[in-house]
């Protein structure tokens, strides 16, 4: 049974910088990436557990959030 062979949108390889000639397939718990205009070869194995995310000003839970009741600007 073939995988199916996909082109990753924006990549860039990292051997000829040639964009948009990357694609990649999963076969056998192995993830592949190959360039289509060079003769760049990778192979990664497939990790089951995903890192956590980082804690930024941006995922963080403000004040607001924690007391919904005590929302800025509703001073009586």
């Amino acid at each position: 049974m073939s995988s199916i062979k996909r082109f990753i949108a924006g990549v860039t390889c990292p051997r000829c910088a040639a964009m948009d000639r990357i694609r990649a397939w999963e076969q056998h718990g192995i993830r592949y990436r190959e360039c289509v205009s060079c003769d760049f070869f990778e192979q990664l194995p497939i990790e089951d557990e995903a890192t956590p995310e980082l804690t930024t000003r941006v995922n963080q839970v403000r004040d607001e959030q924690k007391n919904p009741g005590c929302a800025a600007g509703s001073h009586s």
